[in-house]
Formats: C-alpha cells, structure tokens, sequence
C-alpha cells in the first residue's frame, strides 16, 4: 500500500471528499498516469519500468503494429523480458494506443521519439517538435513533460517550451517540463534502465522536483539533478563524444599497427593493465547505434551558432565513416595476396547488427560494408542469429544457414558484428579459406583467421 493512501485510510490526511491530489502527490503514491511517446528501443523499456514500478502506463506510437503487439503482451526489443511485458499487459498496467488525444488524461508525459541527423549531419527535429505540437493540444493544468530524445543543449527551453507555452499556461507553475536523457546500451548484460542512473534537469526548480520523484520512483539507481536541461543535454552529449573520440583514435592507431606489423588487440589489453588513467576503446568496421554516430554532431551543429567549430569531433566522425572502407581495402588486400580479385567472389558477413548479442540495425556499419562489397561487385552473402532478414535503401537480404555445404561455396568471411553467442566460429573457420575478423571475437586462435 502506498504512503498516501495508508494515511488516507487511517484518517491523518483527507483525499476523497473535496481534497484533490497534487500532481507532486499522485507522482509519490503513483496515482500518476504515465504516457509515453515513442515505443521503440528507449521508449518501451521505459515504459515496461514505469509499469513495473506501479504505475498505470499508456504508450503512444503512430505505428499499428507496435501497438498492436504491445496490446497482446508480444515483445519486439531485446532489453526487454517478454514475460514481463506480458504480464504487465495482462494485469492492466501497460496498454499503447495510436489515439493522441488519450494524451490529456495523463499525468506525467515523457517523449522517447528518434532524433536523426539528415544526410549532411544537420539534426532532425521534427519527431520532438510533432509530439510537443500533439502534447500541446491537450496540455491542462497539473502535468509533467519531460524530453527524454538525445538532442542539442537548448532543445528543451528553445523548442519544446514555447511550443508548449502557445496553451497560455505557465511553466513551473500550471505545468512541469524537464529534460532527462536516455542512457541505455543495447545488449549490456549488467547494466539496464532500471539500474542505470537519471540525470535530470528541469526548466524550474519545481519542474525539477517533480522529474526527481518519478525516476525516483521508478529506478533502483540514483537520480542526479543538474541545474538545468541545458546541463542534463550536454551531459549525454559530452558522455557519448568521449566515446566517438576515443574510438576513432584507437581507429587510427589500428591503421598505423597494421602497417608496422603489430598485433593492435595485444596492445590495448596491455595498455588496459594501467589500473589509471587509461581505460581500453576497441577498433572495428566503424561506429553504428543511434548514440555515438550521431549525438556529438548534435552539439558540432550548435556550436556553429557561437561560431566554434568542434574540429576534434569532426574528425573523429570523418574517421569512423572511413573504417568500412578500410575493412573492405584490407579485404581486396587478403585477395591480391591470394592473387584473386574481388569482382565476383562470394563473401559471407559474420553479423550485421550494430554490436553483439542484439538485434538492432541502426546505423549499423556491416551495411555500408555491404554497400561498398556491391559496388565493387562482389556476391555477398551474411548470417546473424539475431536478424533472419532485413531490408536496406529497398533491396530485402536474408540470411544463409552456417552448413557445411553453404559456407564451402564462399570465398572469404568478414566477422562485421561482435556476436559471442548465436555462431560457431570454429565450425566456419574450417569451412571458408579465410576469416576476416574485424571485431577479434575469435581471438585470432584459427589458424586462417586475420585480424583487423
């Protein structure tokens, strides 16, 4: 039984009867209804936590199907237990809709929409600014929003805000706005919404207070408030261009150890000893995910307005966007030295997902991989236990079985995802003139395996 309703039914406080919950106190004793725009990989496993935790959750998503599944209790994303969503379904804690006017019966609003990057890296906020207008709407007196979609620093007070102030209601005052980014990492077996912490930053002292108490009530992880969004918004950017940075030098690093004939993987888990002021990055076909590829370039754009130029971070990109064509020149190099071409041979992609154990494409670098192989007129071929098929810029792929008999056909395979479950690599190394590991899942331990 929660606080409130215990002192209410013990007669200390007077609920029923003419007093009304304030959206503070429904948040405490999770009376709140919690919409959430967005059911896709950030949005439904927050919504699965908030339900989990006690609250009554409507998710919003303009696609029927996912709705649909969601509505028969049937999971499409991996970081989330299909029995729990099942359960939560069932129990009447969890439901999604298309119909956004359900909207103004919420109580607390998060918005969880993609935020993309068009193809000369410019943001895309056009999935934030159609779910502030909808929210709009429907805006009433006694709700929290909070932006959860990574984006620029500025976004939440320059963007969501006045669109959300057009209703004539006051922010901190009739309504709560604040800004808390998404931290998941797809396929981390230790770390995941529930246990990971909340950064959060309201428009309002008050704003903040009420973001607070909902992660509060929902995570097993501290909640840490910052003293603005503009804080918590440069605070996801700065953790994911650490990343991007650091990988793109050990990127480099890996060109230049190639060349010199040394073992790169060796010397990372040498440097990785350093109990200090190091900590170990690894190379491989490029950066996928929709964090790191994308977010420093969210505050690259924003910079320009103080007219900086984030060149560190530019390059950092320009490097990551070269490594697929850096696999596939060491790809024509293992031929050459075969004394065989490219053109025509049969190449078998070790994985197309972003990273390993998951099922997610986005952004994927095994696709420009791909994208290049063709070009340059090789057959490829790709297995991934976690992706039976896919389609990408219009043409479907589906994957071969790893038989004996398929994988004699090929003449090279590329290890493009960094799966440790789901493929036999021994079994392929027997079977195929080479491996091509770009990800060191075999450790080198074949004796027809290369390493990037």
């Amino acid at each position: 039984m929660n606080i409130l309703k215990f002192l209410s039914e013990c007669g200390i406080i007077k609920l029923a009867g003419g007093m009304k919950m304030s959206l503070y106190e429904k948040i405490l004793s999770k009376e709140a209804v919690v919409g959430v725009i967005g059911m896709g990989y950030v949005g439904l496993p927050l919504a699965v936590e908030k339900a989990r935790a006690g609250y009554k959750v409507v998710g919003f998503d303009i696609q029927q199907k996912r709705v649909d599944m969601i509505n028969r209790g049937e999971n499409y994303i991996g970081d989330v237990d299909d029995n729990e969503l099942r359960e939560l379904v069932q129990a009447k804690k969890l439901r999604a809709t298309t119909d956004f006017d359900e909207l103004g019966n919420c109580d607390v609003i998060s918005i969880c929409v993609p935020t993309p990057l068009d193809k000369f890296k410019q943001p895309d906020l056009s999935y934030i600014t159609n779910s502030a207008n909808e929210i709009k709407k429907r805006l009433r007196k006694g709700q929290l929003v909070v932006l959860e979609s990574t984006t620029y620093p500025g976004t939440t007070e320059e963007v969501v805000l006045p669109i959300l102030q057009e209703t004539g209601l006051k922010v901190g005052k009739d309504f709560y706005l604040a800004f808390s980014p998404e931290r998941v990492d797809p396929g981390n077996p230790r770390y995941k919404t529930r246990n990971t912490p909340k950064v959060v930053g309201g428009v309002t002292p008050e704003c903040t207070k009420h973001a607070v108490a909902l992660y509060e009530n929902v995570l097993e992880a501290g909640v840490f408030p910052v003293s603005s969004p503009r804080a918590a918004e440069m605070t996801k950017i700065l953790e994911n261009t650490f990343r991007l940075v650091n990988i793109a030098l050990v990127q480099e690093m890996t060109k230049v150890a190639e060349k010199m004939k040394i073992n790169i993987w060796e010397v990372i888990d040498a440097a990785a000893t350093k109990p200090f002021g190091y900590m170990p990055f690894y190379p491989g076909p490029g950066i996928g995910g929709h964090c790191i590829p994308i977010d420093p370039f969210y505050l690259v754009y924003k910079a320009k307005e103080y007219d900086l130029h984030m060149m560190l971070v530019e390059v950092a990109g320009e490097i990551s966007d070269s490594m697929p064509y850096y696999v596939v020149d060491r790809l024509t190099d293992i031929f050459n030295e075969r004394k065989q071409c490219l053109n025509g041979r049969n190449i078998l992609l070790l994985g197309v997902t972003y990273k390993g154990n998951i099922d997610d494409l986005r952004e994927s670098p095994a696709l420009k991989v791909i994208e290049i192989l063709e070009k340059k007129k090789a057959n490829v071929f790709y297995y991934d236990p976690f992706v039976p098929e896919f389609t990408h810029k219009g043409k479907q792929y589906k994957r071969i079985e790893l038989t004996e008999e398929n994988l004699k056909k090929m003449d090279g395979a590329i290890v493009t995802s960094g799966h440790t479950i789901g493929i036999d690599y021994e079994f392929v190394a027997k079977n195929v003139p080479f491996v091509f590991d770009t990800k060191n899942v075999t450790k080198g331990k074949y004796e027809n395996v290369i390493l990037l």
